[in-house]
């Protein structure tokens, strides 16, 4: 702990990101690799997200969204599909009490339709007690997909544009950005996707359009303070431009 505690220090003298998202990948490997079902290695990937929880909000993090379950995971098996609902609803049953005590708001964002109605009753619940907290800003994506956030927010311009409260000519990216789950939120400055995969599948498709990508080759039960911040550092030392030269940024 104390390796961690002086990286922690080291990165917080740095520049810092505002929001990070994270893609917690290789639950089902770390299972496969030590021979064990695969329920187990979920099972275990809840721990490493409280770890996280904890690191973000100890380092200053802003806001932290988390990719838990997408629209495409509704395809894996039945019976790990029926665990990782079963262990959503068993976490916030016993982790929200916590997250409220250390003054962190949790937030969900998805396609709750598709959810089972206690589940969807824990979650509103989760949001009510924790919605005045002005900590850390916990986002968890459930059932979500960034092409079905895309395809809601035309919708949702598209009903303005037929009701006449909004011409099709005025819309703006503002007007967009502002349609999607993450209505209001500042987009995350730093993707971090464990597992060794390198790819966004399908996960905040707008809004990451200029993070900064940091891709860890362990398994998610295996990330902890330490590589969190290995990836707070890689952000620390990057330049970001959004179409500038370097010399211009370096001007500001």
């Amino acid at each position: 702990m104390e390796q961690a505690s002086s990286k922690g220090s080291e990165a917080a003298e740095n520049v810092l990101p505002q929001h990070v998202a994270v893609i917690m990948d290789g639950n089902g490997r770390w299972a496969k690799a030590r021979s064990k079902p695969r329920t187990l290695g979920h099972r275990s990937g809840v721990k490493a997200v409280r770890a996280l929880v904890e690191a973000a909000a100890e380092r200053g993090i802003s806001y932290l969204t988390l990719f838990a379950f997408s629209s495409e995971n509704w395809r894996r098996p039945r019976e790990e599909v029926s665990t990782l609902m079963n262990l959503f609803l068993e976490a916030l049953q016993r982790e929200v009490d916590d997250l409220h005590r250390n003054n962190i708001c949790v937030r969900f964002v998805g396609e709750r339709d598709g959810l089972a109605a206690p589940l969807r009753t824990k979650i509103e619940a989760a949001e009510q007690q924790t919605r005045d907290n002005d900590g850390l800003t916990l986002i968890v994506a459930v059932a979500y997909g960034g092409r079905w956030d895309i395809v809601n927010a035309t919708r949702r311009l598209a009903a303005k544009v037929a009701a006449g409260t909004l011409d099709s000519d005025a819309i703006t990216e503002e007007h967009f950005a502002n349609s999607l789950a993450l209505a209001g939120v500042p987009d995350p400055d730093l993707l971090i996707r464990t597992g060794g995969e390198q790819r966004i599948s399908n996960f905040l498709l707008w809004n990451l359009a200029y993070a900064e990508l940091f891709f860890c080759d362990c398994y998610w039960p295996d990330f902890d303070a330490v590589r969190f911040d290995e990836a707070l550092a890689h952000f620390a030392q990057r330049q970001r431009r959004y179409g500038c030269t370097g010399e211009q940024v370096a001007a500001v």
